[in-house]
């Protein structure tokens, strides 16, 4: 069996990467998927794609909804979705991406440093696992392929 996991959360450092090194340090069979990490690319596909927009208002929507069709179709593939948050970035595509998980009934795993239990309870309850580092976030997936 091999899962594929979204992960889900803020693109601006390399956590992703860490949780794919764990993952493969652990020999766990998964294959991830995410969000656009390059950010310039992100903001910009929509223009890419539909042609220049009138003002920023509108190239926002049109990125966003370029944005939205990638993260609909992958969440919808995924087995599980890992939903990192953390102190420093504001995270309102992470809490969607959890929503949407939630949703589709995708199993969520919910990361979160005990400083955001307050403003993450709602989504915490709803979460099948919720931990404190990547790491646990992996070992609770390792748990899933034991005999």
């Amino acid at each position: 069996m091999k899962l594929s996991v979204y992960l889900a959360g803020q693109i601006h450092d390399n956590w992703r990467e860490e949780i794919k090194n764990l993952a493969q340090q652990m020999d766990l069979p998964i294959e991830f998927t995410g969000p656009m990490e390059i950010h310039e690319r992100s903001d910009n596909i929509g223009e890419e794609i539909l042609g220049k927009q009138q003002d920023a208002i509108l190239k926002d929507e049109a990125a966003s909804s370029i944005n939205n069709l990638r993260t609909q179709i992958l969440l919808q593939k995924a087995d599980v979705v890992i939903a990192l948050f953390g102190e420093k970035y504001r995270q309102w595509n992470s809490a969607m991406d959890a929503a949407t998980a939630i949703a589709l009934n995708k199993p969520l795993i919910l990361v979160r440093p005990a400083s955001l239990h307050h403003p993450l309870k709602e989504l915490a309850n709803k979460a099948q696992v919720v931990c404190e580092t990547p790491e646990q976030a992996l070992k609770a997936l390792a748990y899933v392929f034991e005999n």
